[in-house]
C-alpha cells in the first residue's frame, strides 16, 4: 500500500487514524470471516479492554492506601452517605448493589481494620447500624482526593467535549441495561412499560417473530394514553414522530418535541405486521403509586 493510500478497517475508520489492539483483531476476522458483522466488536471488544487498563490503574491507587477495589466501594459509600447516625446494611446493599451476605463479609473485615464500627439501631433490633471510625474517616479524606487526581490522569488524552460526548453515549448504553423510571410522584406521560431493544430482539427470536428494533411493551397501564390509544402488551415501537426508538433516550426526545397536551404519532409491530398509532397527552397517567417493577425496563 502506497504511503499516501488509506485503508479502510472493518469498523469504518481509515488509516488516517492510529491503530490499536482491536484494529489488528478486525483485520485478522475480515480477512477470515469476511461472511460475518464484527462491527459490534470494536465498541465491545475496547470497552472491555480499557476497563481492564482502568482497573489495573485503579486498584494501584487502592494499594498505596491499603485499600481494595471492594473495601474502596464501601469506604466512599460510607463518607457519602452517612450523616454522622450510621448507615443500615439494607442501604449498604442498595448503594452497591450487593447481596446481604456479600456486604456483611466487607463489613466485618472493615471492623477488623478498624475502619468502620457497628452499633446498635434504635429503630430495630433486628438490625445494626454501620459507621466510619475516625481512622475511617481519614482515610477516606486521603483517598477520594487521590483516586479523583487518578482518573483525571486516565482521562488526559481527551478534551473536554470529547469526555462530555463520551460520557453521554456511555449513559445512553448503561440505561438500556439499567433502566429508568420516573420520580415516585410524577405522573407518567405514556402510562408504559418498556423493554430496551437488546430484549426485544431475544423476546421476538423466542416466540419465532421477525427481527424489529424497537421498545418492547412489557405493560400498558389501564386507563393510560397508550391504553387508550390500543397500544397492548407484545407490541415494538418502532418510531415516535421521527425517531428511531433504538433507546428510551430516543423516545424521550420524541416526547420533547411534542407541545404538551398534544399528539405523539407513533409506528408500532405487532406479530408480523406493523400499524400506526396516535397517543394524545392530554391527560397523563396516574403514577405508578406502590407498585415495584423489576430493574431494567423503561417507565414511561
Amino acid at each position: 500500500m502506497a504511503p499516501h493510500e488509506r485503508r479502510t478497517v472493518p469498523d469504518g475508520s481509515d488509516d488516517a487514524v492510529p491503530r490499536d489492539s482491536v484494529d489488528l483483531l478486525l483485520f485478522s476476522w475480515a480477512d477470515r470471516r469476511p461472511d460475518l458483522d464484527f462491527s459490534p466488536v470494536a465498541l465491545v471488544a475496547r470497552l472491555a479492554r480499557v476497563r481492564a487498563h482502568i482497573d489495573a490503574a485503579l486498584d494501584q491507587v487502592f494499594a498505596e492506601h491499603g485499600l481494595g477495589a471492594s473495601t474502596f466501594a464501601v469506604l466512599v459509600t460510607l463518607a457519602r452517605v452517612d450523616d454522622g447516625t450510621g448507615v443500615t446494611q439494607r442501604r449498604l446493599m442498595d448503594e452497591l448493589d450487593l447481596t446481604s451476605g456479600t456486604v456483611s463479609v466487607r463489613v466485618d473485615r472493615m471492623v477488623e481494620t478498624g475502619l468502620v464500627i457497628r452499633s446498635a439501631d434504635p429503630e430495630s433490633k433486628r438490625n445494626s447500624l454501620v459507621s466510619l471510625t475516625p481512622r475511617g474517616r481519614e482515610l477516606a479524606e486521603r483517598v477520594i482526593p487521590a483516586h479523583l487526581d487518578n482518573e483525571a490522569r486516565m482521562l488526559a488524552g481527551l478534551t473536554d467535549d470529547e469526555r462530555g460526548l463520551l460520557a453521554g453515549l456511555l449513559r445512553k448504553l448503561l440505561v438500556e441495561f439499567e433502566g429508568s423510571a420516573p420520580p415516585p410522584d410524577a405522573r407518567c406521560r405514556l402510562g408504559l412499560t418498556l423493554a430496551p431493544v437488546h430484549r426485544t430482539i431475544t423476546v421476538r427470536q423466542s416466540a419465532g417473530l421477525p427481527p424489529a428494533l424497537g421498545l418492547l411493551v412489557r405493560s400498558a397501564q389501564p386507563g393510560s394514553p397508550a391504553a387508550r390509544a390500543g397500544i397492548r402488551t407484545g407490541d415494538v415501537l418502532l418510531r415516535a414522530g421521527h425517531y428511531e426508538l433504538r433507546s428510551i433516550a430516543a423516545l424521550h426526545a420524541a416526547l420533547a418535541d411534542t407541545p404538551h397536551g398534544g399528539d405523539l404519532r407513533l409506528r408500532i409491530a405487532r406479530g408480523t405486521g406493523e400499524h400506526g398509532a396516535t397517543v394524545s397527552l392530554a391527560h397523563p397517567a396516574e403514577p405508578r403509586s406502590g407498585v415495584t417493577s423489576p430493574a431494567g425496563y423503561h417507565y414511561l
